[in-house]
């Protein structure tokens, strides 16, 4: 692996930690959201990373990470009473979303340190290629 593959790998995971901060923020900013069927109400969102390894391109394999897709809770969706709700159904039920607003401040913590890291293994690999090309002077 070459020293510059580095910048290919960390760029492909600050990618992938991008979505998965968008898929936090988006579930944060429905966890409150009601519907009047569980079909209509809103599901977290996870995606789902996989590692990449294609073939050899002109002497070189690339390596990284790459979104394979995002999925939704399959958990039940919560029912809350509220006859007096617009949205309740003829039972006088809400639907409220899946979303775990604990668990997601967790993902948003984990996705944020994750993307810290992989600018600062960036950082780390331009500073050692500059020293690298400085011992020639």
């Amino acid at each position: 692996m070459a020293l510059y593959d580095v910048f290919s790998i960390s760029g492909s995971a600050l990618s992938a930690q991008s979505v998965r901060l968008n898929t936090v923020s988006s579930n944060l900013a429905n966890a409150d959201t009601v519907s009047s069927s569980p079909e209509q109400a809103y599901r977290a969102r996870q995606p789902v990373f996989a590692a990449v390894m294609s073939a050899i391109d002109a002497g070189r394999a690339s390596t990284g990470v790459r979104v394979a897709g995002i999925v939704e809770s399959q958990t039940e969706i919560p029912r809350e009473y509220m006859p007096d709700h617009p949205l309740a159904d003829r039972d006088g039920y809400v639907y409220k979303s899946n979303v775990n607003t604990v668990e997601e401040m967790a993902n948003m913590i984990s996705a944020s340190r994750s993307y810290q890291n992989n600018i600062e293994v960036l950082n780390t690999s331009k500073q050692l290629l500059l020293k690298t090309l400085s011992l020639g002077r």
